[in-house]
């Protein structure tokens, strides 16, 4: 937290940003469980004898207290009651298939996963036979799978969860034959898969989601099965505390999480999940949550969300909002009730869409967990703060002009690097809110396996790589700069070098240098929330060796009504910003449809357009490009 609160204060200079980012990664390097996790002979005394069943989450004890907090808080009840309709709404349908959507399974697992947590847990809680039988044909179905597909690890990760779920809450109802094929599954095709090999597997250092996805099915895989193989539990524990730590680092120093807001809700959500395992098991989540930045990711997520409900979207990620039950977790151990500040509107229309729906709809397969980490009786309390700054490898600057107006003003910039796991040549874009219309938007991710099924090496994020052809994945398909139609430099990284929280003076200012470089020479670009609530955006560019052609763009659904050569009103929904070159005077408004997109593999982006204006920058020529949104 030290950091936030020196930025809150003022203005973060040049020096002090250094200084305090660099502080912090190496006080990141040396702090949490030390050089080595706890060995494997430690672990194991910890479960010895094996706890019984259920173990995983929740324990018989703590069914009791679920129960209790349902009683005392009509919220939880009715999060009971909808676990319940969901449950219900299940029962007829057929168990999971094995079926590849191109080299993933991983549709199947997530499905398995959720009918298993949702009928589980209304066993559980209900008695009802009903709920435990239909699990249970889910549990053979998952069993009888030739394969768990671990060439794509999570779709192996996400039904070794599942599986082991089901194992352990419904222990007392399995039949002798399906206890030993639901054993057998998860050691040949869950854990077999992690354990056999002497090589550690790519995700086990990872610093993004896979890596929190897989340790949590191999932990859940091997603690399920604790009573026959304690030394494979002791094993893959081990190597989960040890390997955890790497993607941990992501959050590092104050919670943003680098691959987006909808990898945020995957990677997070698994960790958390992880994290409650390991306390349910053993009494303790040996440190893990202790890790820098992490109890701070909350903030990332609470400030992200616009005032129109959606998301900053940087990276592979799309712009909506829905509940996130890993944020009801972050806010009853952080005791910070402004984390719920959407997270209860959000959780209200889920209660209400699955209601309408009869359990069609559900809360997704993390939901019943709410029950668990959700603080009976806390409710939302409104941000102090309305400005935000965000370091680490995706650093964030966002401003707003309130908290309680839905036709405020939102303002969010991104800097950092495109070599970041999912990210974008997006350095220097930004989003913007006002009166309830979202003005400059990230177009988001394309569907990976259409474009893997034409051989785009999507997840090559070396320079010229064919991830960056694609428009949406382009500076050019985001509201940044583009010069001479190059790419930005994928290996560079651009830092936030000066913030002000204050309302009164609030901007955020971005070195766009070394993300240019090779095309200019210098390059900066300052954001402005001003407090009449118009925004200005002002890039200060110097020439480098050669003259170049400087593109300013801004993406939005917006239509364009010029009403002269440097402004022009932008229209939607029957709402009208201003928009205004004030700098340079020679620049005239222009305006590039997004729509057909530049190659037959883009996906379609209708009723989108680029505004902006191209000027010349000539070697070695300081040039001013300054422009004024005003709602």
């Amino acid at each position: 937290m030290g950091l936030n609160m020196k930025l809150v204060s003022g203005v973060l200079p040049v020096s002090a940003h250094r200084l305090i980012v660099l502080g912090a990664l190496l006080a990141a390097t040396f702090a949490g469980l030390g050089d080595e996790p706890p060995s494997r002979q430690d672990i194991l005394k910890k479960v010895t004898p094996p706890p019984k069943h259920p173990r995983l989450f929740w324990t018989a004890r703590d069914e009791a207290g679920v129960r209790e907090k349902m009683n005392a808080d009509p919220q939880l009840a009715a999060i009971g009651e909808a676990v319940r309709i969901t449950a219900e709404a299940m029962l007829p349908s057929s168990p999971v298939v094995y079926r590849k959507t191109g080299r993933r399974l991983l549709g199947r697992s997530q499905e398995a996963l959720n009918r298993i947590m949702h009928l589980g847990f209304a066993f559980r809680l209900t008695g009802d036979q009903r709920y435990a039988d239909r699990a249970l044909a889910e549990m053979k179905a998952m069993a009888d799978m030739p394969d768990w597909n671990p060439s794509h690890f999570l779709d192996t990760a996400e039904m070794t969860l599942a599986l082991a779920v089901g194992y352990d809450w419904l222990f007392d109802q399995l039949t002798p034959e399906l206890r030993q094929a639901s054993r057998t599954a998860i050691e040949q095709k869950g854990l077999a898969p992690y354990l056999e090999s002497e090589t550690r597997r790519g995700w086990e250092h990872g610093r993004n989601n896979w890596n929190q996805v897989c340790h949590a099915g191999m932990v859940a895989g091997a603690l399920a099965l604790l009573e026959d193989h304690p030394d494979q539990a002791a094993e893959v524990v081990h190597r989960a505390l040890a390997g955890l730590p790497y993607a941990l680092k992501a959050y590092v120093p104050d919670g943003i999480y680098p691959e987006g807001p909808g990898y945020w809700n995957y990677g997070t959500s698994f960790n958390v999940m992880l994290l409650s395992m390991l306390e349910s098991v053993f009494g303790t989540d040996f440190g893990l949550s202790r890790s820098p930045g992490f109890l701070q990711t909350g903030e990332f997520m609470l400030n992200i969300i616009g005032p129109t409900r959606r998301t900053f979207n940087f990276s592979d990620c799309g712009s909506g909002t829905g509940f996130s039950p890993a944020m009801m977790w972050f806010a009853a151990r952080t005791e910070r009730p402004e984390l719920l500040w959407f997270e209860n509107e959000l959780l209200e229309q889920k209660l209400a869409s699955i209601r309408s729906s009869h359990g069609r709809q559900s809360g997704g397969r993390y939901f019943p967990l709410v029950l668990l980490w959700a603080k009976a009786g806390m409710k939302p309390r409104q941000p102090a703060a309305r400005n935000w700054l965000g370091q680490g490898q995706n650093p964030l600057a966002v401003f707003r002009s309130s908290w309680t107006d839905r036709d405020a003003v939102f303002l969010a910039i991104k800097a950092g690097t495109p070599a970041a796991s999912h990210a974008h040549l997006d350095i220097g874009s930004f989003v913007l809110d006002a009166n309830g219309v979202r003005w400059s938007v990230d177009l988001g991710a394309q569907d990976y396996n259409t474009l893997e099924q034409r051989g785009i090496r999507l997840w090559d994020f070396q320079p010229g790589s064919d991830r960056w052809t694609l428009f949406r994945y382009h500076n050019r398909g985001h509201s940044t700069l583009l010069i001479d139609d190059a790419d930005q430099v994928v290996t560079n990284t651009a830092p936030i070098t000066a913030f002000s929280a204050d309302p009164e003076n609030a901007y955020a200012v971005v070195d766009l240098s070394a993300i240019y470089a090779g095309q200019v020479a210098r390059a900066s670009r300052r954001f402005t929330l001003q407090p009449d609530r118009r925004v200005v955006i002002e890039d200060q560019l110097t020439g480098g060796a050669q003259p170049v052609k400087v593109r300013w763009g801004m993406v939005t659904p917006a239509q364009l009504k010029p009403d002269g050569p440097s402004r022009a009103w932008l229209e939607k929904d029957g709402k009208r910003l201003r928009f205004e070159i004030i700098s340079p005077a020679r620049a005239t408004l222009e305006s590039w449809p997004a729509n057909p997109p530049p190659r037959d593999y883009d996906q379609p982006n209708p009723g989108i357009s680029v505004v902006g204006f191209t000027v010349p920058l000539v070697a070695g020529e300081t040039l001013s490009l300054k422009v004024r949104l005003s709602p």
